[in-house]
């Protein structure tokens, strides 16, 4: 008797939804906000005035299990200082066909340089186009910032930025 009512209890199922409305997304049109916490798009942050928190010490890439970010750190000179501090990331590459989306280059980043925000789409139709360089992982400047290089703020020092002592006001 079992053996008759096993697949009827599939079938069962099968019948039951069936006849179900069917749930339809409108993607494109209409996005659906993603869950707190999501690992999207990384992107490189900057201070109140413009500087760039990156100071190319290279742990991200270090700590990266897909090796797929690319750090290759330079020195700041008075003439042109793109970070507080001795050095910053002159080139910081992402290969997003490697990336995981772990979270773990965030985790290992000194100065809060490196965060992901919950931007999911990133498609492109060739592969070139998925190793983002800094021009597109940089923050975009906000009011009152000013694009690097440029000097520190008058009488701050590298430990005021890293504490957010820095308004944002740069004389040129």
């Amino acid at each position: 008797m079992s053996e008759f009512l096993g697949p009827l209890s599939g079938f069962g199922v099968t019948f039951s939804t069936m006849f179900a409305k069917p749930t339809t997304e409108f993607y494109p049109e209409e996005k659906v906000p993603t869950a707190p916490g999501y690992h999207g798009r990384h992107q490189l942050n900057r201070y109140a005035d413009g500087l760039e928190k990156c100071i190319g010490c290279e742990l991200c890439a270090w700590a990266c299990p897909a090796d797929a970010i690319y750090v290759e750190g330079a020195d700041n000179t008075d003439e042109e200082r793109y970070s507080p501090g001795e050095r910053y990331g002159r080139v910081y590459q992402i290969n997003y066909l490697r990336c995981i989306g772990c979270g773990l280059c965030i985790e290992a980043c000194p100065t809060r340089a490196l965060t992901m925000t919950d931007d999911y789409e990133m498609v492109d139709d060739n592969r070139a186009d998925l190793i983002y360089g800094k021009d597109r992982l940089l923050a975009p400047l906000a009011d009152g910032m000013v694009a690097p290089p440029h000097p520190m703020a008058e009488g701050k020092t590298d430990e005021d930025y890293y504490r957010g002592n820095v308004i944002g006001e740069v004389r040129q």
